[in-house]
């Protein structure tokens, strides 16, 4: 065990630094001046080319990398070409928030999937299981701004059960949390069903199938324990790397539902920091979203690995 988690935290080591590589590339490459954006038209050229030395913008690429890595070591984002305050600052208290509202639909999500798959599973080519595949699949077909559009106009607009704004009153409750981020939670609940079940069928289908299960069944083991032992027990493992893996969008693609009902979260300010060209800002809220994403993966796979010791044993080896 002990081989493996080496292997697999020298692997995500080298993920982080070829995504920081990727992260600086790639807003490295964009089509603009961000001196003369920071400064504005007025500004004389004598002005702008400071400003391009004082942010090292005149040095090779290469070396902007480094001194960027070099701040990023010590825990330094940089600051905000718009706002000149501290990346940190800003991104940290927004992934926060963004942290609660991902919480909250993974909490509603992980268990209505796998209760949706494994009930279509046991219900295979009958109308439930119809039902629950065709809903899947045209929830997680549909846009996130689309289905963000549609439970504004039903439920709070039509209704008005709940807000439709997720952003919170200053003296807020927990129960007050709950109602203001349930309409946004159930957006990127929408998105994810589907495919979570999906792999959930799939898995609990061939775990029906098996050897192991015919085998407990001709024993004379209650339905019930062979469904919980035998049959969840084995179909979920694909289901976590999944789960892991949707994690990770949770975080990454609350852009939309963000913007839509106007949540102070780290994926409103990527929008804006791509809006303004603020780079430090942009550069600092990608690599975040990819550390998280790095980190629930690694978790599936020490998980994944426990409950498979073919899997830790393979990636020992």
């Amino acid at each position: 065990m002990l081989r493996f988690l080496l292997r697999r935290l020298a692997l995500a080591l080298v993920t982080l630094v070829l995504m920081s590589v990727l992260v600086f590339a790639l807003t490295a490459v964009i089509p603009t001046d961000v001196a003369r954006n920071v400064l504005g038209n007025l500004a004389s050229p004598a002005e702008v080319a400071t400003l391009r030395h004082h942010l090292g913008l005149d040095q090779p690429v290469y070396l902007q990398y480094w001194a960027w890595v070099k701040k990023l070591a010590h825990g330094d984002l940089g600051t905000s070409l718009a706002s000149q305050e501290p990346v940190g600052n800003l991104l940290f208290p927004a992934m926060k928030n963004s942290l609660k509202l991902a919480a909250m639909a993974f909490v509603i999500v992980v268990p209505l999937s796998i209760l949706g798959g494994t009930l279509a599973a046991l219900r295979r080519g009958r109308l439930l299981d119809r039902f629950i595949t065709v809903t899947g699949l045209s929830l997680t077909a549909m846009p996130e701004f689309v289905t963000s559009i549609v439970l504004i106009v039903t439920f709070g607009i039509w209704k008005h059960w709940l807000p439709i704004s997720a952003t919170t009153p200053d003296d807020y409750s927990f129960r007050t949390l709950l109602t203001y981020l349930l309409l946004p939670s159930l957006a990127l609940v929408a998105v994810l069903f589907g495919y979570i079940a999906r792999i959930t069928r799939a898995g609990v289908i061939e775990a029906l199938e098996a050897d192991y299960t015919r085998t407990a069944r001709l024993k004379g083991v209650r339905g019930r324990t062979v469904l919980v032992r035998h049959v969840l027990r084995n179909a979920l493992l694909p289901t976590i790397a999944v789960v892991a893996t949707q994690t990770g969008y949770l975080i990454g693609g609350l852009v939309v539902i963000e913007v839509m009902f106007n949540y102070d979260g780290i994926g409103k300010h990527i929008k804006e920091a791509a809006y303004n060209n603020d780079i430090t800002l942009l550069q600092g809220g990608v690599l975040i979203v990819g550390v998280v994403y790095l980190t629930a993966t690694l978790i599936a796979d020490l998980l994944y690995s426990l409950l498979n010791p073919r899997i830790r044993q393979g990636g020992a080896s």
